[in-house]
């Protein structure tokens, strides 16, 4: 029994024995367990790679998209400043015709028809982020205020305003116009007359 098992070994040629234990299919040596893991390694590098570079994209994607959000923005409210400054003066004009023609009433119609216009025109330019502010009987402040004259008064506290010429505006929270103003002075104090220096002897 024993001769025929060594028979049949001689028998066998090179091709018909069985593989070395841990020698692959390529025939290098290398085990495929070993390739498969490597692969898998370098498959996941080059995704988190891409994953990496696709999250800077859309992170530079959104400040992007901010900045250009912020120009759009500033883009509109300058040119809503040139727009509105330019229409101040009519408006100033309305106000001084209204002024006029109620000290006059002969032009009772007139007026109302002017008051009405003042009062749309302004609504328009109130819905714009325009908004006046009020100076008369207010501090002089130099970042509302321009001063035009000062006048000595006893009435108020010197550097308050006692008159409006033109009135000031803001456009949202920025000054779009300074007010022109007269404001309060202290009051000169008179010098003794060599006659009433006289009167004193």
């Amino acid at each position: 029994m024993a001769d025929d098992i060594k028979e049949k070994d001689k028998g066998r040629t090179d091709d018909q024995q069985p593989p070395e234990e841990g020698t692959g299919e390529n025939g290098k040596g290398i085990p495929m367990a070993a390739e498969l893991q490597q692969k898998l390694e370098e498959a996941q590098a080059t995704a988190e790679m891409c994953r990496d570079q696709l999250l800077r994209k859309a992170a530079e994607f959104e400040n992007y998209k901010r900045r250009v959000e912020i120009d759009q923005m500033n883009f509109v409210r300058t040119a809503n400043e040139s727009l509105i400054g330019l229409l101040l003066p009519v408006l100033d004009d309305l106000g001084r015709s209204l002024k006029l023609g109620k000290e006059d009433k002969s032009y009772d119609a007139f007026y109302k028809g002017v008051e009405l216009i003042q009062t749309k025109f302004l609504r328009i330019l109130e819905g714009q982020g325009l908004s006046a502010f009020d100076s008369v009987g207010k501090p002089f402040d130099v970042d509302l205020h321009d001063a035009l004259l000062q006048v000595p008064r006893e009435d108020v506290p010197p550097h308050t305003v006692v008159e409006e010429v033109e009135r000031g505006y803001k456009l949202g929270d920025r000054i779009l116009r300074h007010a022109k103003v007269v404001v309060s002075a202290e009051p000169k104090t008179d010098e003794p007359t060599s006659h009433d220096r006289d009167d004193h002897r």
